[in-house]
């Protein structure tokens, strides 16, 4: 009688659940541990090489002023000669005398000596240029509320592309004009009437009968 061989198979024991509870314990860990290490922290110093600091305006107005300052009176064009050149072609004028950051809107820097006329609450105040013909009007703002871009872009090097956004854009503009503002007040114009002024300013030739003036520098003649 030939012999009966019984093979049995053996069924592994699965791991117990102590053992399991281990195993992610220990995968959790290993997965902190390489999170930690993959983080990584920026200090304030960091950020501000890295250019991400936040943007101080009035800082920026103060910078800029002076050098705003001094492109104008470097550049400015005496408002006769300007005027000569408006009554042939004003865009012409504009283009040649004036500078654009955007190719379409001009800012020209000028010069002039004129007498204050009667200073407003708000608004242009009236400047009389012996220099300009009849139907040249002058309007040179003078405060409270200084307004506009002119000096902001009278360069034609300022752009948004400098700025994060708009915002920043425009309160650029507003710095200059509160630097601006701070140097009017030393003057007091609500004193400037009847008196002789220079002044060194820019504006946008909108109307080419009325130019109303952004200052950049004033200085009362004795």
């Amino acid at each position: 009688m030939s012999a009966v061989t019984t093979s049995v198979a053996v069924k592994p024991k699965g791991l117990r659940p102590g053992v399991k509870r281990l195993i992610w314990i220990g995968l959790v860990v290993i997965l902190v541990a390489a999170m930690a290490l993959s983080t990584k922290v920026v200090s304030k110093d960091s950020e501000a090489a890295a250019g991400t600091q936040k943007f101080d305006a009035a800082e920026y107005g103060a910078t800029q002023f002076p050098k705003i300052q001094d492109f104008i009176s470097k550049n400015a064009v005496d408002v006769a000669t300007l005027a000569t050149a408006v009554a042939k072609d004003a865009t012409a004028a504009a283009k040649q005398f004036g500078k654009s950051a955007d190719g379409a809107t001009y800012v020209i820097p000028v010069t002039f000596t004129g007498v204050v006329g009667e200073v407003p609450a708000s608004g242009y105040t009236p400047i009389t240029v012996q220099a300009l013909p009849d139907d040249i009007k002058i309007g040179l703002q003078l405060g409270p509320a200084i307004n506009g871009t002119d000096l902001r872009d009278v360069t034609g090097e300022v752009t948004l592309n400098d700025f994060e956004n708009q915002i920043q854009f425009q309160d650029a503009g507003a710095a200059i004009n509160d630097v601006l503002k701070q140097n009017l007040d030393k003057l007091n114009a609500a004193e400037l009437e009847g008196k002789t002024i220079d002044v060194e300013g820019a504006f946008t030739l909108v109307n080419p009968q009325q130019w109303n003036i952004t200052p950049s520098q004033i200085t009362v003649e004795k």
